[in-house]
């Protein structure tokens, strides 16, 4: 099982996520493949992200039981913290008065 959320994302790619995975909510992408279809799919959403992001979870043996990797500018970044993947928040831009 995985799962795709973009934010910003160009129409181009929004229509190639909805070919391979039903779209449930706008941006919000599900489907059950294999680890090999899943990295096509996930180099595919990385190469035309553009200025938006995203983020791809899947199912793993982990401790968690998913894995999580990003693309593309946004203030939540993963963070290791002894095996464990954690989500870290960078402050927020400085409005320039």
């Amino acid at each position: 099982m995985m799962t795709i959320v973009v934010e910003n994302a160009p129409p181009r790619l929004r229509g190639r996520l909805a070919v391979w995975l039903l779209e449930v909510r706008a941006g919000v992408y599900v489907g059950n493949y294999g680890r090999r279809t899943r990295e096509r799919i996930w180099d595919e959403v990385k190469s035309a992200i553009g200025t938006g992001n995203a983020v791809l979870v899947f199912a793993s043996p982990t401790d968690a039981g998913f894995t999580f990797e990003t693309c593309g500018e946004n203030r939540r970044r993963p963070v290791d913290f002894d095996g464990f993947s954690l989500v870290s928040f960078l402050p927020e831009a400085a409005n320039a008065s």
